[in-house]
């Protein structure tokens, strides 16, 4: 938590002032008691109406001012615990923001989801509970015993062994319970997993009738955090009727000699009412004491696990003097290197070495697994190289800004994300201040306008999340313009048109060389007609490069390329080519 407190922000006022008026709370509470007595002694038994009004209105009092207090002390709190959480899952949504692919690798989603919800929850009951319960009931146990003290040093020692047993116990069931809830939050994780997979693929599940399956599957990762929450929570359980059995121990014993003290004549009537009074204080503070055990045992779980991605060290950062600009677009693999688990010796390129100039369109083909998109990932910085050196303008990209190389470099996904929103908004995506006509202008070269224009809203339609209100190839389209939005230097389509059939496919890859002739293309494709008409392409296999010439000279020299083309020629081509 120590690592966490920065997160409070401008409310560690309010986290400041709630033990504050809580410490005055727990005060003016224990001097009621001490009140009560002094009424009961010099008042009704002292047959003293003075004293008895006297002592009975600043009874009045004391309650009326602890009671301000404590309403004080609870919204600063929940005022501080609130403000806490949300500047808590902000950072860490700015953390995770910052994160390389190979920081997110090392994080499912569902587990993230998990961390920034469930977990941040957790932490703020668990703040709250602190700086209101935790600063009252230790207080109150204190001054209560201590008051007990005053009033019988003999009868107060019968509290102080009772709470080193029940600390004893309360000790031994946080050891043991704690492994058990950072496993729970694993099947919290676990749990979202199989939501999340299934909610998002729900049309394929349905296709394919696999409802009930899927429904087992989720009520198998139900189960199984029901065990373990079954299992921590039978474990806590013990807490509870170990605390009642010594504080009523505590009650009985304290009746049972006061009783005799009162008979010898050592303690008046008043003073055992006190000092009951002062029990049932201190057995209310073990109570609460107890509500906030089990809470922070489930809370430090939390806290180690949002810990773990407020300190995850991000591996692409900025140098010390990034270069702030990119010259060109030329593209240069030198001997490069890379893998996703740095030091695991699987490496997913090997020794690639290529020059790639400025305005020159390449394609890329190859195997599934050959490396195509680990390849173009380089090139815009969203892995780094294990060894060897990706250069783009002629520079290191690892010299440059890391946001000013990716606004320069335009990449279109396998993956096409749509977000919620009209196509316009998702189209400033690319550049938040470009017009409507900059944003026609896209489309027309995406040969998105097409569908666009039949659509009654237009370009004030509105994309449901995911953009599963459009089709496969028009979110494909929409994504190539959202790119070109950005007027970048490199432009990569990874396998981009595969939706789209070889007519638009052509269409796109005409405008993209008549419109944008300076910007240098990179088209990954498993389709030979989407990459016959580049200047070069690059045959990658096993991570190696295999050939990188032009189409024609593949087409006499290279054995895969030739073996591609031949399998999709003899198959006629596309369903739509002539």
């Amino acid at each position: 938590m120590r690592k966490l407190a920065r997160y409070f922000g401008k409310y560690k006022v309010n986290a400041i002032l709630s033990p504050l008026f809580t410490f005055a709370e727990v005060l003016l509470e224990i001097l009621i008691p001490f009140i009560i007595a002094l009424i009961i002694d010099k008042g009704i038994e002292g047959r003293n109406m003075d004293a008895l009004i006297r002592y009975g209105v600043l009874m009045v009092i004391c309650a009326l001012f602890s009671l301000i207090s404590g309403v004080l002390a609870g919204k600063n709190a929940a005022k501080a615990a609130t403000g806490f959480s949300a500047n808590l899952r902000e950072g860490m949504y700015g953390r995770i923001q910052e994160f390389s692919f190979s920081n997110i690798d090392k994080f499912s989603t569902p587990s993230l989801v998990t961390r920034l919800t469930t977990d941040v929850t957790n932490v703020q009951n668990a703040v709250q509970m602190i700086l209101r319960i935790l600063v009252r009931a230790p207080s109150m146990l204190i001054a209560s015993w201590l008051m007990c003290f005053a009033i019988n040093r003999e009868l107060s020692l019968v509290f102080f062994f009772a709470m080193l047993v029940l600390g004893c116990v309360l000790f031994a069931i946080a050891k043991i319970t704690m492994p058990i809830f950072q496993n729970v939050f694993k099947r919290y994780d676990e749990l979202n997993g199989s939501v999340e997979e299934n909610v998002g693929a729900i049309r394929t599940v349905k296709a394919y009738v696999r409802e009930d399956y899927e429904k087992k599957k989720f009520d198998k990762a139900s189960d199984n955090l029901y065990r373990m929450f079954v299992k921590a929570e039978s474990l806590l359980a013990f807490n509870n009727p170990v605390m009642m059995f010594v504080i009523y121990s505590c009650i009985v014993m304290v009746s049972w000699f006061g009783a005799h003290y009162i008979a010898n004549g050592v303690m008046s009537t008043g003073n055992l009412t006190s000092l009951l009074s002062y029990v049932i204080s201190m057995m209310m503070s073990l109570m609460m004491l107890s509500m906030v055990f089990v809470m922070i045992t489930m809370s430090s779980a939390s806290v180690k696990r949002i810990n773990e991605v407020l300190s995850e060290s991000v591996e692409i950062t900025n140098p010390e003097d990034p270069v702030m600009s990119v010259s060109g677009g030329s593209i240069d693999f030198e001997n490069v290197t890379f893998s996703y688990k740095k030091g695991s010796g699987k490496n997913v390129l090997e020794n690639i070495d290529l020059h790639i100039k400025s305005g020159e369109t390449v394609g890329i083909i190859g195997a599934t697994g050959s490396g195509k998109s680990s390849l173009v990932n380089l090139i815009s910085r969203l892995y780094d190289v294990d060894s060897g050196c990706v250069k783009v303008g002629g520079i290191d990209v690892r010299k440059y800004d890391v946001e000013t190389l990716r606004d320069s470099v335009a990449v279109v996904l396998q993956k096409n994300v749509l977000f919620s929103g009209t196509i316009l908004e998702n189209l400033r995506w690319g550049n938040e201040k470009a017009s409507e006509e900059e944003c026609k202008e896209a489309l027309e070269l995406a040969s998105a306008d097409e569908f666009v224009e039949n659509f009654p809203d237009k370009y004030n339609t509105y994309i449901e999340q995911g953009g599963t209100n459009v089709s496969g190839g028009q979110r494909q389209r929409l994504c190539i313009a959202r790119a070109l939005m950005k007027k970048p230097k490199i432009l990569i389509l990874d396998d981009s048109t595969s939706a789209v059939d070889t007519a638009t496919d052509a269409k796109i890859r005409k405008a993209l060389s008549e419109k944008i002739s300076e910007t240098t293309k990179l088209i990954v494709s498993q389709r030979i007609s989407s990459i016959e008409s580049a200047d070069r392409v690059i045959v990658l296999d096993s991570g190696h490069v295999d050939a990188f010439d032009t189409p024609e000279n593949l087409l006499k020299t290279n054995a895969i390329y030739r073996e591609v083309a031949l399998a999709q020629s003899e198959r006629g081509g596309d369903f739509d080519q002539e």
